[in-house]
């Protein structure tokens, strides 16, 4: 089994040969003798994760302006770093695919309709890459990885609190989030600071995740009991957005983290408890979500009008949409129109239907094909499916050594499941509060990948 995980992480091809005959790898470093004499750049790995934190810490608060300017100097820390090192890349297989994409996305711009637009774009998902980047090499020790996830948690911990207020106290509907004519119209929907229920409930499926698995990793039984209570919130909140595709996505990372759990603790199980206990939780827990059906009417009549087709305002909206995005996708199938919302608002009223004007596709897979074509997309679910094989394959080795870093593993595996779940159905994805995250998540994936010529502290 692990040999075949290893081939599917392309453990072959790292390192790469072409660095022995490249150029422009050889060309790095120059600065080398500057930064060896450089105080602050003794602690460049601390500083990045300072960069990583600030950002994590203001991105809910924030407009987008002030986060792309973060990005921009996380970029301009990245490159500093690259060019005064010797070995500046960490060629993992995860690495590889997110090069494939950058590129994919690239010629993209170069044959888009809208090449302003898409420029704009590219410009954005290159920043994005690039924080993944600086994260994944920032994160390759447990204490920086320890000290950005618990940032963001605390972060996360606020965003929450003030969503249950919300519920609680009631709060000002900012848009028409519910069917009008539906018996749940007047019903109060959280959004806390982020300003979209939507957008909340994607940016918490992470906080979820990780929450539950600072359970395990923190130490002592009030970091413990503090991790629960945060699980509790965070998941709370949740349930206050009234988001059907939030919903879904936390029931796809509750069933991926407890099945990987299960991986965990499989070996100090009984022969009984490693036959029953995953089917009796999982069990469990549909009984739970049955109950909640049959005696919890919001929650009913929320899961009721996922199935309401074209009888729900929302559905039928995002029905159309869909439509006249496939039309897209049709017109441009190879390379698509080109990365970025400013392209999608360019190209989409020429084939949009009367009176379903939208901003994105309100599905991050069709939004995928229709920027970068069904090459893209194809790429993009390669970099899925490897990062996903190295997530199990590493989780194995952590398990045999009995590191509990494997638990922030699980989280981020089951967190990007989440996403990819409630990504169905919206595109949230794309917008930078849940993009960072997601990046923040594969990057803590590609950090726990040992490379063959580093010694790390995992």
């Amino acid at each position: 089994m692990i040999a075949i995980l290893k081939q599917l992480t392309l453990d072959s091809l790292i390192p790469l040969q072409w660095r022995q005959s490249s150029y422009l790898y050889r060309s790095l470093g120059i600065f080398e003798g500057w930064r060896d004499s450089s105080f602050l750049l003794q602690w460049s790995e601390e500083i990045g994760a300072v960069l990583i934190s600030v950002l994590i810490a203001i991105a809910p608060f924030s407009a987008t302006s002030l986060i792309g300017v973060l990005l921009l100097c996380i970029a301009f820390y990245w490159i500093l770093l690259t060019i005064s090192e010797n070995n500046p890349f960490e060629s993992t297989p995860i690495h590889l695919l997110v090069l494939a994409y950058w590129l994919i996305a690239t010629l993209a711009v170069a044959l888009s309709p809208v090449k302003a637009a898409a420029l704009s774009g590219w410009i954005k998902l290159t920043l994005y890459l690039v924080f993944f980047a600086l994260s994944s090499r920032v994160l390759r020790t447990s204490r920086r990885r320890n000290g950005v996830i618990t940032a963001f948690l605390l972060v996360a911990a606020i965003v929450s609190v003030y969503g249950v207020r919300q519920e609680i106290f009631g709060a000002e509907q900012l848009a028409t989030w519910n069917d009008p004519t539906s018996e749940m119209a007047g019903d109060t929907r959280a959004y806390s600071y982020l300003g979209n229920p939507n957008l909340l409930a994607a940016y918490l499926l992470p906080a979820i995740a990780f929450s539950f698995a600072a359970i395990f990793v923190w130490q002592g039984w009030l970091p413990k009991a503090l991790a629960g209570l945060l699980f509790v919130i965070n998941s709370a909140c949740l349930y206050f957005t009234d988001s059907r595709g939030g919903w879904l996505g936390m029931m796809a990372l509750i069933a991926v983290f407890l099945s990987l759990l299960y991986v965990w603790f499989r070996h100090s199980l009984s022969p009984f408890w490693r036959t029953w206990l995953l089917p009796l939780v999982l069990g469990f827990l549909g009984i739970m979500l049955i109950g909640g059906f049959i005696f919890v009417e919001p929650l009913r009549i929320r899961i009721l009008s996922i199935f309401a087709g074209r009888e729900d305002s929302s559905n039928n909206f995002r029905l159309n949409v869909w439509e006249s995005v496939i039309n897209m996708i049709k017109s441009r199938p190879i390379l698509g129109i080109g990365p970025g919302n400013e392209a999608f608002n360019q190209v989409y009223p020429l084939y949009m239907k009367p009176r379903f004007s939208a901003l994105s596709a309100y599905s991050i897979y069709l939004e995928i094909a229709v920027e970068t074509g069904l090459i893209g997309l194809t790429c993009f679910l390669s970099l899925l499916g490897i990062t996903f094989s190295t997530g199990v394959w590493r989780l194995q080795g952590l398990q045999k050594q009995d590191n509990l870093q494997g638990f922030w593993l699980i989280a981020a595996i089951a967190g990007m499941v989440g996403i990819l779940t409630h990504g169905l159905f919206d595109t949230v994805l794309y917008r930078p509060q849940v993009s960072t995250l997601w990046w923040l998540m594969i990057a803590v994936i590609a950090s726990l990948y040992p490379l063959k010529n580093k010694q790390e502290n995992f």
